[in-house]
């Protein structure tokens, strides 16, 4: 999905500023889904204008400059359901706590014991933020069945990383001392 796929999501739910898209993907409901950064988002928005996609007005505020909020047009909907209808590229797990753990024989033990620890209380942290009933995150307050039935699927796929870390934690350090002891001798 392209950034300006995700920008048109965003504003499909409501209107938004750039700050408010971004923390979208940081800790709202596209949060175990994608990631955007400020450097795409944007040029993103800026494009989707040009194309009649989006407008954007300017709000003021005290003190501050101007905010710019964007709002999704009729032909960003259809753009956004046109993008809908094509098929989803293949999922693909990117995580920099993967790439450490593929090298765990290269660490301490206790290193790879807070790791692992500290990504488990992320996980069951991130668990319990994420409600997929009618308090969810929502403008209406009320989820989509789409947004109920991928927020039970982002519980699903968090609860069984926090499971099977839990479940297989020791024996992966006990692996890494082992080997390390072997070295060692």
């Amino acid at each position: 999905m392209d950034v300006k796929t995700l920008c048109l999501g965003v504003l499909n739910r409501s209107e938004a500023s750039g700050y408010e898209i971004k923390k979208a993907f940081e800790e709202g409901a596209f949060a175990h889904i994608h990631a955007a950064s400020f450097g795409s988002i944007y040029p993103a928005l800026n494009i989707l204008c040009g194309e009649g996609k989006v407008v954007r007005r300017d709000e003021s505020q005290d003190k501050r400059p101007d905010k710019k909020i964007y709002s999704i047009t009729e032909a960003g909907r259809a753009a956004l359901h046109l993008a809908l209808m094509e098929p989803p590229a293949a999922d693909r797990v990117r995580s920099d706590l993967l790439f450490i753990l593929f090298f765990a024989q290269l660490l301490p033990a206790e290193r790879l014991a807070r790791l692992i620890d500290e990504r488990i209380a992320w996980y069951r942290g991130h668990l319990q933020r994420m409600d997929c009933d009618d308090k969810a995150e929502t403008p209406s307050a009320h989820p989509t069945p789409g947004e109920r039935f991928v927020c039970g699927m982002g519980q699903a796929v968090y609860g069984a990383a926090a499971d099977y870390l839990e479940q297989n934690r020791d024996t992966l350090i006990a692996e890494v001392e082992a080997a390390a002891r072997f070295v060692a001798e």
